[in-house]
């Protein structure tokens, strides 16, 4: 599950094998931190992978927001057919849904038949495809 304020830029460290376990958004990623919209922000090393990455940071992040907003984002892949990935997503608070749907990919132009709701979502569903389609040609 991915901080849902972490806007990932570009992949970090990938997976050696298919064997390997997969982070959240696939492999890991460096990006912009996005919790006050007006004052994106980079994320040190230290924070990357156990906050950004793995999400749930409320409480440990001094960046996370207040509030009753989302705790972490998780993807799956439902399909993968003739060109076209199915992504499902759940956005997390407390560990239950906060909101959820599906995505449909297109691995031959990297676009979604119809954007998700919000830049940050669509960048990390973009991300997970892309992490999915690297870990596949391992």
């Amino acid at each position: 599950m991915a901080c849902p304020y972490f806007y990932p830029m570009q992949p970090g460290a990938r997976a050696v094998s298919p064997r390997d376990p997969m982070l959240p958004l696939g492999d890991a990623w460096a990006g912009i931190c996005r919790s006050v919209p007006e004052w994106p922000s980079t994320p040190d090393d230290a924070a990357v992978r156990p906050l950004c990455n793995l999400g749930y940071a409320r409480g440990k992040c001094p960046r996370f927001p207040a509030g009753d907003g989302p705790d972490a984002v998780r993807f799956a892949i439902v399909g993968d057919q003739q060109g076209a990935l199915r992504i499902a997503y759940v956005v997390e608070r407390d560990h239950h849904p906060f909101a959820h749907g599906r995505l449909d990919y297109s691995t031959q132009t990297g676009v979604f038949a119809e954007r998700p709701a919000g830049e940050i979502l669509e960048r990390q569903a973009q991300a997970y495809a892309e992490s999915y389609r690297r870990r596949k040609t391992l």
